[in-house]
């Protein structure tokens, strides 16, 4: 199964859109996913996959304009920044809104990818943004498969979508300034 195919998947709009939890491929390796703006989906995740509770996530968002509903306004240079990057980054923005503590988790900061994606990108125009830490339990490898998801998880996941062997690699994690500098978290 190709991913735009997995991406188009009407059952994995439905239980995103309803508050549910999925393991599903991501533009980088399989994510556990859920509404990134619903506290209790979030929260849920964390107890799932066992996340250091100090630890943000990474949130997929389908347009730079999404930025705005976490209270994050882009630079010029910001925004030239991005555009120059062309391998799966996620950015560290400043979000110092104690509304999304919940997802910054203290940090006052949030990881946000856009990926390059247009078909994944549709699917988070229908869902809203998602929250996409790998699909494992902390301190385990990144499932490869969803039958390795499946054995991390079980029953504690409303749906599994599976796209193959997943042997990508995480996204490049980069801090970046109001000036539109740039300091590498993950390379």
């Amino acid at each position: 199964m190709n991913k735009s195919d997995v991406w188009n998947n009407e059952k994995l709009i439905e239980v995103l859109k309803n508050g549910g939890v999925a393991v599903m491929p991501t533009d980088t390796l399989y994510g556990i996913v859920g509404q990134a703006e619903n506290k209790s989906v979030v929260e849920r995740i964390y107890k799932i996959r066992k996340r250091a509770p100090e630890k943000p996530c990474i949130i997929l968002i389908e347009k730079l304009s999404a930025l705005k509903k976490f209270s994050i306004a882009l630079t010029k240079a910001e925004e030239k920044t991005i555009k120059e990057y062309n391998e799966p980054t996620s950015f560290i923005f400043d979000c110092p809104s104690e509304k999304f503590a919940y997802l910054h988790r203290g940090t006052k900061t949030l990881a946000v990818r856009l990926p390059a994606s247009l078909e994944l990108r549709e699917l988070l125009m229908r869902t809203g943004p998602l929250i996409a830490p790998s699909a494992n339990p902390e301190g385990y490898p990144p499932a490869a498969n969803i039958e390795e998801a499946k054995n991390y998880f079980g029953d504690t996941v409303d749906l599994y979508i599976d796209g193959g062997v997943i042997a990508g690699n995480a996204s490049k994690v980069i801090r970046l300034h109001n000036d539109g500098s740039e300091s590498i978290i993950r390379g």
